[in-house]
């Protein structure tokens, strides 16, 4: 932990080892990440009891990104879409579960999602895949976060923020729907939505991409009061597609001036326009943090190959951001360590 606060560079195991004396101190740390047999669950699940005892989080945030990788031999690395650039990158997909306010957030937990030929021997022995692990999409990463979160004894069962376009948006939505959960789940423009003619009867039903029903309700658009400062925003009642049950729902569509609208599709009924993007922010607080946190404490640098070696890793990773972002008593602080 302590290397993940204050070694400087890259936090690779050659690295961490290097504040201990001795020769064996590179292969002690690394058999204590990659091999030895703690299990990191537990170790996720106290250090979410603590975040919320100290930050009181207003929503779980669960999204998807990409750990770039220059390498293939990393587990789960392959070829990974990223739907904000259009390009493919070299790396890791993974989920992650974050504890967040207006100011802070904190990772509690990840998922990594893995493909089919990761499940093949002789990689998957290589790399200490467990038979319990099968392949994984963003979707069913998230349903395995969500799953996660709610397990933890005497935590709140939501509100879930998610930020994951690239999941099955529908099935997600069903599954958040069936747990009882309270979600706002980021959605593409051409998820294909109906209207709920109870609330718009002068409207036809057909199923059309939300992306058009945005674009075409401008009346119901109103000047609302952001994080970001004004923008325009609609609360548009839709009903999922038959196939999915047509239960109702909400599509809360934001537009700001030179940015594309964002769409989101919400169980929150009672909640007004304005709590709903209160809850979206979230997702940048979590990027913030992931980008300047997460990455300072090692969060990216992992460049062992073993699956259980990569979620204790991650775990650590998560733990030394804790005590960075909240300042933990024993953290390093400006002006040296205490």
């Amino acid at each position: 932990m302590r290397g993940l606060l204050v070694v400087p560079g890259r936090k690779t195991l050659r690295n961490i080892a290097s504040q201990f004396d001795g020769l064996s101190a590179e292969q002690n740390v690394h058999h204590f990440i990659s091999e030895s047999p703690w299990e990191w669950m537990p170790i996720r699940r106290s250090l979410a009891r603590r975040v919320q005892g100290m930050l009181e989080p207003e929503a779980w945030v669960i999204n998807s990104t990409v750990i770039p990788k220059t390498g293939s031999y990393s587990v789960g690395v392959d070829p990974q879409y990223h739907p904000h650039t259009g390009r493919s990158v070299n790396g890791q997909r993974v989920v992650g579960t974050w504890m967040a306010t207006p100011r802070t957030a904190v990772p509690v937990d990840w998922q990594l999602c893995i493909s089919g030929r990761w499940l093949e021997d002789p990689l998957r022995t290589r790399v200490a895949i467990p038979d319990t692990v099968t392949e994984s999409s963003v979707e069913t990463c998230v349903r395995a976060a969500v799953a996660q979160a709610v397990s933890i004894g005497g935590l709140p069962g939501g509100p879930f923020v998610i930020d994951a376009v690239e999941a099955d948006t529908m099935a997600l939505t069903r599954y958040l729907l069936m747990s009882g959960s309270v979600f706002v789940v980021r959605v593409a423009p051409e998820t294909l939505l109906r209207l709920d003619r109870a609330e718009l009867p002068r409207y036809g039903d057909r199923e059309q991409p939300a992306g058009e029903l945005a674009a075409a309700l401008t009346r119901l658009r109103r000047r609302v009061n952001s994080a970001d400062g004004p923008m325009l925003a609609a609360a548009i009642p839709v009903v999922m597609p038959r196939s999915s049950g047509g239960r109702r729902m909400t599509l809360v569509a934001e537009r700001a001036e030179g940015m594309p609208d964002r769409l989101w599709l919400t169980s929150a009924h009672t909640l007004s326009v304005a709590s709903v993007l209160r809850l979206t922010r979230l997702v940048g607080v979590v990027a913030r943090g992931f980008s300047t946190t997460s990455e300072a404490v090692g969060m990216l640098d992992f460049a062992g190959r073993s699956y259980p070696g990569w979620h204790r890793h991650m775990t650590l990773a998560s733990v030394a951001h804790m005590a960075a972002a909240l300042n933990v008593e024993g953290s390093p602080t400006e002006g040296g360590g205490s």
